[in-house]
């Protein structure tokens, strides 16, 4: 394609067609984005990255992937590694070093390629990542304990297995015929010290200008992006390999300040993250030699066995040893690892690196990455429900409630289906309400649970329903269009209320946008908020009418209450409001809204 602006233009509508077909499927992006990049690169030949970006292209993809590590730092939390028991600590400690150790010799006997390329292969694919775990896990809905493990393997694995491809590589990268080890350990040394002092030093400065609020709110995210690539680039220039390490360590230090809210930051660098991801695919699966993969075909077949049958269940295996699961549960485990978008980044960034230093069978690195991510998160989504099922660990239909909103509505009804066995997560943009919430035991998540940070780190594992309370009805018809796809619009609650203003009404997003009214069509927040200071929530149980009792008072429940939610003898969770009819009848239980007793009018007192 000789034209710059229509080649801009059409990777720019490749990457929005590609990620709008992996929500609408809901199946990794990263399938749709290889394999775009793969028919308008050497199946047709109508885009060629080298020629279009020329001289730039290798800049062009090195500070993509440091924005793209730099946001995956920024979701390692150590207190979440400690917070998510033994076994999640050792898969993305202990397991990775298996990994890396046995696909490393799988590589360099199938392939019989050096043992340098064999250990960088088998560094950069141990890990997974939340973009292609997540859909797996919803589409399986396995045991609460199965999905925990893995959803928070896939968030934290991301960023150790960037620090130990980085440190292979460049141990590799320096290993040349004139270097002796002396040599190779002071520049490893060097490399280490550079990129650890610039990423500290950094991440410090950044954590304290935003701490005295320094800069404007308006200027964080681009102040943000402005020092990864000014840390990245310094650190280039002092040291070969060390810009890569420099920005990781600077959003890992960020993730952990105490005190330091980095969430705009964060939604900011996902936004920038997506359109950086969605570029590069396409670019560099348009330079894959496919040629290679035929050539190639059986070896292909039994890495990616090896990977699948011998690998990862004597990692999962040794990993969960002594825990609480079931053997059924870790051989589930044992079954999942799709492997994800930053193997891919980093294996078509360390390519052009090592054909620059003339390593043997380097233009075999990037097809045998691109071949394993495809490979497994193909199978692994084929094979993983009928796995589930077969071993009986997946979850029945989703009976929790994801409530948007922590202020006293939302924790009030979080009390009252906690208190009845039903799982309930909150999530809520305000941090005060958040930690309110964690303090009355109940899980909340931090953040816009439309953004991307929530697709990726919103945990909705038994999640089945969406009960929007917050105190912005247009914040809740935005959430109710987002998971009506994801839950379904019979199970998508808002609490609504109509405007006396016609003309407001008209334009107004909530009423143009309606879900399932919650409990009332008339009820709004302020009425519904009044009713809960005044009244008592109350779980009655619904038995057979004594001789001579109302059966409309049935154990206590009266006429002016309101209900909110039924259960059903079986558990499963009514909301009322719903499209869907459903009558309680004996043996359920009902959560009402007990209001006050109206306070009866004194009769007058006439004057003597």
């Amino acid at each position: 394609m000789d034209n710059p602006l229509l080649a801009f233009a059409g990777i720019a509508a490749l990457c929005g067609a590609c990620q709008w077909l992996a929500w609408r499927v809901k199946l990794p992006s990263i399938l749709f984005l290889l394999s775009a990049g793969i028919l308008v690169g050497p199946v047709f030949g109508v885009f060629q990255p080298d020629a279009f970006l020329g001289e730039l292209l290798f800049p062009f993809v090195s500070i993509a992937v440091a924005i793209i590590l730099f946001e995956g730092g920024l979701t390692l939390r150590f207190s979440d590694i400690r917070g998510h028991g033994a076994s999640v600590t050792r898969l993305i400690t202990v397991g990775v070093l298996i990994s890396w150790i046995l696909l490393s010799c799988a590589a360099r006997w199938i392939f019989d390629m050096p043992w340098t390329l064999a250990l960088i292969f088998g560094s950069i694919v141990v890990v997974s990542g939340p973009t292609v775990v997540k859909p797996l896990l919803r589409s399986v809905r396995p045991s609460d304990k199965v999905g925990h493990i893995l959803n928070w393997e896939g968030i934290l694995i991301d960023p150790v297995g960037v620090f130990l491809a980085l440190l292979v590589f460049d141990a590799v990268l320096l290993d040349t015929p004139d270097a002796g080890p002396v040599h190779i350990v002071l520049t490893l040394v060097k490399l280490i010290v550079i990129g650890g002092v610039l990423g500290c030093a950094a991440g410090y400065g950044m954590a304290t200008t935003l701490k005295r609020y320094l800069v404007p709110d308006y200027l964080v995210n681009a102040m943000a992006l402005v020092t990864v690539v000014i840390v990245f680039s310094v650190a280039e220039t002092l040291q070969h390999e060390s810009g890569l390490l420099a920005v990781t360590i600077m959003g890992v230090w960020l993730a952990n300040t105490r005190g330091l809210h980095i969430e705009e930051i964060l939604h900011f660098k996902e936004d920038l993250s997506v359109l950086l991801i969605s570029g590069l695919f396409i670019i560099l699966a348009s330079r894959l030699n496919i040629g290679l993969i035929p050539q190639y075909g059986w070896q292909i077949l039994a890495l990616l066995a090896v990977a699948q049958f011998i690998v990862r269940p004597i990692n999962a295996w040794v990993c969960t040893a002594g825990s609480d699961l079931s053997a059924r549960e870790r051989w589930f485990i044992g079954w999942i690892s799709p492997r994800g978008i930053v193997a891919a980044a980093v294996s078509s960034l360390f390519v052009i690196r090592l054909e620059e230093a003339n390593v043997p069978m380097a233009e075999l690195l990037v097809p045998l990455v691109f071949s394993m991510i495809i490979g497994t998160v193909v199978f692994q989504s084929l094979t993983a429900k009928p796995l589930a099922n077969k071993l009986g660990i997946s979850n029945p239909e989703p009976n929790g409630v994801l409530i948007v909103g922590a202020n006293d509505i939302a924790l009030a009804l979080a009390t009252a289906l906690r208190d009845r066995g039903i799982h309930v997560r909150l999530a809520d943009t305000s941090w005060r309400n958040v930690r309110a919430a964690r303090r009355m035991g109940l899980e909340a998540y931090h953040g816009n649970p439309t953004s991307g940070h929530a697709a990726e780190n919103l945990e909705l594992q038994g999640i089945g329903k969406l009960l929007a309370v917050s105190a912005n009805r247009d914040a809740n018809a935005l959430a109710g269009m987002h998971y009506r796809d994801e839950f379904g619009s019979s199970s998508v609650f808002t609490l609504e209320g109509a405007s006396e203003d016609e003309i407001y009404e008209r334009f107004d997003t909530a009423n143009r946008n309606r879900a399932q009214p919650l409990f009332d069509p008339d009820l709004n927040y302020g009425r519904l908020a009044k009713l809960m200071r005044e009244g008592e929530i109350r779980s009655l149980e619904l038995t057979e009418p004594k001789d001579g009792e109302d059966s409309d008072n049935n154990d206590g429940l009266v006429e002016r209450d309101l209900p909110l939610f039924a259960l059903d003898p079986a558990g499963k969770l009514h909301v009322y409001g719903s499209g869907v009819a459903f009558t309680p009848k004996t043996g359920w239980s009902v959560i009402a809204l007990r209001p006050p007793v109206p306070e009866e009018t004194p009769s007058a007192v006439h004057a003597s």
